[in-house]
């Protein structure tokens, strides 16, 4: 398959999430980060003086001078743009790189359950991203989000479920690691030793979301799928993975090994092959007691893979298992940067900038 190469940009890159993007998208086959916005206090700088670098690895050599530029329509030269925004200040931001013909690939909260914005899972609903064909702002812009970083994981691990058996309740309990939280996140003396049982938003998300995602796309419209999820959310000490502790009652009775073959055999109907960023194993199943466990597993499919295991009978409903997903790459600049390589592979991403430098 022939992409052509896009030229993209980065909303918030100096935060977390925008860090994050750039640094999954060094070397990416496709996309080229060649502009960068952040606030007012960054604009100006190189990006090596605006960011405080939070990874491990080295800045790439290939942002490092790249100018920061204010977050505005008409200082970005590239083709489409990832926001790293914070929900704060996205909605008007979002909205005004869309009007001005940008298509925006989002991670922030603003416009998912908006009606026709596709909340996009590439291995779960590619279909939502026709929702793009129906929103209309006065240009060829439009908005296209991934879910909540606690969502993710949830709803990848009912994917099998639903198509298999059919889900009509979900319970599930929230283990969110401190990354989620962005940068500087907790407080330590509040984060070590400690538990704390309250995230705002996170519990009405997870109510939500998944039932958009999992909904049926119908006449250019999303009917929401007919389940009940009640989520509880706990903010642990751990840097790096989200774990939900998940019981899901079917709409027929289904037993452990049911579950396992459903898990085991779900094929993505994505591939590496087509998408750079799809892992080998969308979802891998691990039968040791003590699996999966973020510290070991959390960087599964290079951050891309939900790992499963624990999968037990629910004296409760009818099944219970864990999922643990990386919530800073699949729940959030990862899950987005996939969300933009199926729109660039089904042609919903015109070139601009980089068709007008060629010609």
């Amino acid at each position: 398959m022939s992409i052509p190469s896009f030229n993209v940009g980065i909303l918030g890159a100096t935060g977390a999430v925008g860090q994050t993007f750039i640094r999954l998208l060094d070397d990416h086959p496709w996309f080229t980060v060649t502009a960068l916005a952040a606030s007012e206090r960054s604009a100006g700088k190189a990006y090596r003086d605006a960011a405080n670098w939070l990874s491990g690895k080295p800045m790439p050599e290939s942002v490092a001078d790249i100018e920061v530029v204010p977050t505005e329509p008409s200082e970005m030269d590239c083709d489409f743009v990832f926001s790293g925004l914070s929900s704060s200040v996205a909605g008007e931001i979002e909205k005004a790189f869309a009007e001005a013909g940008f298509p925006v690939i989002s991670n922030a909260k603003n416009y998912r359950m908006q009606e026709d914005v596709p909340l996009l899972i590439p291995e779960v609903n590619a279909d939502h991203a026709g929702l793009v064909e129906t929103q209309d702002w006065g240009s060829d812009g439009f908005i296209v989000t991934n879910p909540n970083c606690s969502t993710v994981g949830l709803v990848c691990a009912l994917r099998p479920l639903v198509d298999g058996f059919g889900v009509d309740r979900v319970q599930v309990t929230m283990l969110q690691a401190l990354s989620g939280a962005g940068y500087p996140g907790v407080a330590s003396l509040d984060a070590l030793g400690n538990v704390i049982p309250y995230i705002g938003g996170e519990e009405e998300k997870l109510a939500t979301e998944p039932r958009k995602i999992l909904g049926t796309l119908d006449d250019g419209a999303i009917r929401p799928a007919d389940m009940v999820v009640s989520a509880q959310c706990n903010r642990v000490p751990v840097r790096e993975g989200h774990m939900a502790c998940i019981s899901v009652a079917c709409q027929e009775p289904v037993s452990v090994a049911d579950v396992v073959d459903a898990l085991e055999s779900y094929r993505s109907p994505l591939t590496s092959e087509t998408l750079p960023s799809v892992p080998d194993a969308f979802l891998r199943v691990m039968s040791e007691v003590d699996a999966p466990q973020p510290l070991r597993h959390v960087k599964n499919g290079n951050g891309m893979t939900v790992s499963i295991g624990r999968i037990q009978a629910c004296p409760v409903n009818h099944v219970k298992f864990v999922a643990l997903s990386h919530n800073t790459i699949r729940g959030a600049a990862g899950g987005a940067i996939l969300n933009a390589e199926l729109l660039a592979r089904d042609g919903y991403l015109a070139r601009s900038s980089a068709e007008s430098a060629a010609a």
